[in-house]
C-alpha cells in the first residue's frame, strides 16, 4: 500500500511570514497522548454495495490481477513481534487485536512462539525504503523474517496468487518513525495480512484506500473481515461461490446495512489510476505531477464521478498547486470541500481539506472563518484518532484565537495540542517546527 502523506506543509513553506508570537519552544510540553483504540464507528452503507465491495477486494490485487480463490487463515491465528517496537506501539497492538477479536470476531492472539502465523518484524526505515521505495510498509506470504524475504526476492515465493491457504505472513514496519506512522502500518498490514490485499479508491470508509485518508481501521473494514472469517466461506472457494454466499453473511452479520442501496459507484479506470500514481509519487517533476493530477480531474469529470475519487484528485491537485499558484490551489480545495461535503461518510476527507483551507484564512487574517472551518474538524479527526491531523487543527484554531484577542484561550488549545502532536510527529523538534511555520502563516498587521 503506497502512502501519500497527506498532512504536509507546502502551504505553510508557501506563505510563511516572520511570527510576532512569542517563541513556541517556551511551551512546557504534556505527556504524549494516545487514544484508546476504539472503533471510528460502525459500517454505514447498504449490504448490497458491501457485497461487491467485498469481491472486488477479495479477489484482486492492487494492480489489478485477479486471485483466482478465496485465502485465509484457519484456526486460531497467532501474531509475534521481532525488533525494537517501542511500548506505545506494542500497546497500539494489543488494541488492534482487541478491535479484531471484538468487532472482527477473528481468534488472534500476540505470542512469544517460533511458530507464530504472522510474524511483525521492525526494522530501521532507510532499510525498508531501499527494498520498497514506494511502501512504508508491507505484507508478504510465506516468510518471516528480512533475511528470507531477501532471498525469496523474484520466486514465486511471495506470490499471493498462488496461496490456497494462509499459513504462514511476514509483515515488515518502519521502526524509527513517529509513533501515529508505526500504528498506520500495523492496522493497514495486519489488515491485508488477514483478509482483503486490495486497495479501491471508490471506498470513502476504508483503509483499503491509496488515497491513506483513514488512518485506523474502520467499521466497514472491520466487517469485511468478519465476513471473510464468517463459518459460510473456506479455503479455496471462487469469487462466485463467495459471492452467493455473501447476502446471506451480511444480512446475520450487518442488519443494520438491509436496505435499499443507492446507484453502485463504478470500477475506477486504469487511466486515473496511473495518473493519480504519477501525482502521488516523488520521481516525476513537479509539472509532471501537477499535469497528471489535472489529467485525474479531468477523467472524473468526463466519468461523471462524485464522491471520494473526485474530491481526492481535486485534493492532490491543490496539494500541487502550492508554492506553483496559490488561487489554483485554493480553487482545487474548495472543489474537494465540495466533494466531500456530499455525504457525512467522508467527513474525515473533508477534515483534512480543513487544514488547507484554514491556512488561506489565517493569510486573510479572518478568525472567524478559521474557527468555523476548525471547529467541526477537530471533532472529525478526534472520532477517527488521526493525532497529526488533530494537533494540526487545534494549532490552527489557537491561532484564530490569538488573533481574536483571546490569548488565554489560544494558549490553552495549543498546550492541548503537544500531547497528541507528540504522537503524530514524533519529537519535540518536530512538533516545534509546525507550531513555527503555523504562527508564521498570518501576515502582520500593517503599522497603525
Amino acid at each position: 500500500m503506497r502512502r501519500f502523506a497527506v498532512l504536509a506543509f507546502a502551504v505553510l513553506a508557501a506563505c510563511a511570514q516572520p511570527s510576532s508570537r512569542p517563541d513556541p519552544v517556551r511551551l512546557t510540553f504534556p505527556e504524549m497522548q494516545r487514544f484508546a483504540g476504539a472503533s471510528p464507528g460502525p459500517a454505514t452503507r447498504p449490504n448490497t454495495e458491501m457485497a461487491l465491495d467485498f469481491i472486488d477486494l477479495a479477489f484482486r490485487m492492487e494492480s489489478g490481477r485477479e486471485l483466482p480463490v478465496l485465502t485465509r487463515f484457519e484456526g486460531p491465528i497467532t501474531v509475534r513481534v521481532v525488533g525494537p517496537l517501542g511500548q506505545a506501539s506494542r500497546d497500539d497492538l494489543a488494541a488492534l487485536l482487541r478491535r479484531l477479536r471484538n468487532e472482527a470476531r477473528i481468534d488472534i492472539s500476540l505470542t512469544s512462539a517460533a511458530d507464530a502465523n504472522i510474524v511483525i518484524e521492525a526494522l530501521p526505515n532507510r532499510t525498508i525504503q531501499r527494498a520498497a521505495p514506494n511502501a512504508a510498509c508491507f505484507v508478504v506470504p510465506r516468510v518471516q523474517s528480512w533475511a528470507a524475504l531477501r532471498a525469496a526476492r523474484d520466486t514465486p515465493t511471495l506470490d499471493w496468487a498462488t496461496l490456497r491457504q494462509r499459513d504462514k505472513v511476514g509483515i515488515f514496519i518502519p521502526s524509527d518513525v513517529t509513533p501515529q506512522e508505526i500504528r498506520d502500518c500495523l492496522h493497514e498490514e495486519l489488515a491485508q495480512a488477514l483478509g482483503p490485499l486490495n486497495d479501491l479508491y471508490r471506498l470513502p470508509d476504508s483503509v483499503f484506500n491509496d488515497d491513506n485518508i483513514h488512518a485506523v481501521l474502520t467499521g466497514f473494514d472491520m466487517l469485511m473481515l468478519r465476513a471473510y472469517y464468517a463459518p459460510d466461506l473456506r479455503n479455496g472457494m471462487s469469487a462466485q461461490q463467495v459471492a452467493d454466499r455473501l447476502p446471506g453473511i451480511l444480512s446475520r452479520i450487518n442488519p443494520r446495512g438491509q436496505r435499499p442501496g443507492g446507484r453502485i459507484p463504478s470500477s475506477t479506470s486504469r487511466a486515473w489510476i496511473d495518473a493519480m500514481t504519477v501525482a502521488l509519487g516523488g520521481r516525476a517533476s513537479e509539472p509532471r505531477r501537477r499535469q497528471a493530477a489535472a489529467r485525474a480531474v479531468a477523467i472524473g469529470q468526463s466519468l461523471g464521478w462524485t464522491g471520494p475519487r473526485e474530491g481526492f484528485a481535486h485534493y492532490a491537485y491543490g496539494r500541487l498547486q502550492i508554492g506553483n499558484d496559490a488561487t489554483l490551489a485554493l480553487g482545487a480545495f474548495n472543489a474537494a470541500n465540495r466533494s466531500y461535503g456530499q455525504s457525512p461518510v467522508t467527513n474525515i476527507h473533508a477534515a483534512h481539506v480543513a487544514v488547507q483551507l484554514a491556512a488561506f484564512t489565517l493569510i486573510a487574517r479572518d478568525p472567524e472563518a478559521t474557527i468555523a472551518i476548525t471547529a467541526p474538524a477537530i471533532t472529525v479527526a478526534r472520532q477517527h484518532e488521526n493525532a497529526a491531523l488533530l494537533s494540526l487543527l487545534m494549532m490552527f484554531q489557537a491561532e484564530a484565537l490569538d488573533m481574536k484577542g483571546d490569548t488565554d484561550a489560544g494558549m490553552a488549545l495549543r498546550l492541548d495540542s503537544l500531547g497528541w502532536a507528540l504522537y503524530g510527529f514524533g519529537t519535540r523538534d518536530e512538533v516545534i517546527d509546525r507550531l513555527n511555520e503555523i504562527a508564521s502563516i498570518a501576515p502582520p498587521l500593517p503599522p497603525s
